[in-house]
């Protein structure tokens, strides 16, 4: 019988069950920085008039994009796999994602040499799914959205004795997502007013929080997610951890329909937590195209829109924000480029009054 592994779920449907880990510290940040200095070099961080025209105030943008795998998570990717022993990888690493993680993990355990298998939920990208098996991960659908392929990666990776990866309860993986904020500190002498930044798990956004409010305190953070997506906004403004309805969101990588208690804990030191509508993610999608010359995901898009949508109490500030990354498909390109297009509208509601169903098997 598989052997049970410390800090991980209950296949309980995502919910949050046993003790988490303790929440990371700037050192903790600072010795991913380390770790991964050698392997990853410093994502440009970078100003253009044309978008600070647009905002009204002095911008910079992060390019996460720019990173090898389109995408952050390949920061914590590698500081999560530097911190294993030699038997932990010879167990294998299982996961589930909606794209970014996926690869970023495939990549790190392919520079390490374990086996990593990959959970997808239904309809998921089908060239996100490619790259993660260019990048030496196996491909497992399972789910109608991440958080039921998670489930059914829990139970797989307990049934063949390897270790169960989240994208986000692990302290390795958000203090390599911290890295994110010490880079652009150091790159924006000048310190910033505010700095927006996506949640899908939480991870860069708890990452990104430690690290500010430690070394920057007067700069405010504002998180975003999508409002088809809302269950971190709803959880952070109300208190209250529930699950809610995932709508389709062209935001995909933020789609998670059960809040991460491990990463909101760390997020209470935000300013804001604010949601964008689909319509607002495209039109930062075509933002990025026309000023920066810049390919944006949905959810690399998301801190822009708000931005724009907060413009007139932005004028003149410095406004940081981040691109976590540029791995969106054709199709869903095509769509977000268009000022015709049409989008999904509905927004989640408050609570998923079936979130003890498994669509996991």
């Amino acid at each position: 019988m598989p052997a049970r592994i410390d800090n991980l779920d209950e296949t309980d449907w995502g919910s949050d069950a046993g003790s988490p880990p303790s929440p990371i510290t700037l050192a903790d940040v600072k010795r991913a920085h380390e770790v991964i200095s050698p392997i990853l070099q410093p994502t440009p961080l970078i100003s253009h008039p044309l978008l600070s025209e647009r905002l009204g105030a002095e911008t910079f943008v992060k390019l996460e994009n720019v990173q090898r795998i389109g995408a952050f998570k390949i920061r914590g990717a590698i500081n999560l796999l530097a911190s294993m022993n030699k038997k932990m990888r010879q167990q294998g690493i299982v996961t589930a994602t909606r794209g970014n993680y996926g690869a970023a993990l495939a990549e790190a355990c392919a520079m390490y040499g374990v086996e990593c298998t990959v959970f997808v939920p239904e309809g998921n990208s089908l060239e996100k799914n490619a790259a993660v098996v260019a990048l030496g991960g196996n491909i497992v659908i399972k789910g109608h959205d991440f958080d039921a392929a998670w489930d059914a990666s829990v139970r797989h990776a307990r049934r063949i004795d390897a270790i169960s990866i989240h994208p986000a309860k692990r302290p390795e993986l958000v203090a390599g997502q911290g890295t994110v904020a010490l880079e652009m500190l150091e790159q924006a002498p000048g310190g910033l007013d505010v700095l927006f930044v996506p949640v899908g798990g939480g991870s860069l956004a708890a990452g990104v929080t430690t690290v500010v409010k430690a070394l920057s305190p007067d700069t405010r953070i504002v998180a975003v997610q999508a409002e088809n997506a809302p269950a971190f906004h709803h959880a952070w403004h109300s208190k209250e951890y529930s699950p809610m309805v995932v709508n389709e969101t062209i935001a995909d990588g933020l789609a998670t329909r059960v809040p991460v208690r491990y990463t909101l804990n760390m997020m209470q030191d935000l300013d804001d937590f604010v949601v964008v509508s689909e319509e607002d993610i495209c039109a930062a999608i075509r933002c990025y195209a026309q000023t920066l010359h810049q390919l944006s995901e949905g959810g690399g898009a998301a801190p822009l829109a708000a931005a724009l949508n907060m413009k007139d109490e932005l004028a003149g500030q410095r406004v940081g924000l981040i691109l976590s990354g540029g791995n969106i498909d054709r199709p869903t390109l095509q769509r977000a480029l268009r000022l015709d297009a049409p989008v999904h509208t509905p927004h989640a509601v408050p609570n998923f009054p079936m979130a003890s169903l498994d669509y996991g098997d």
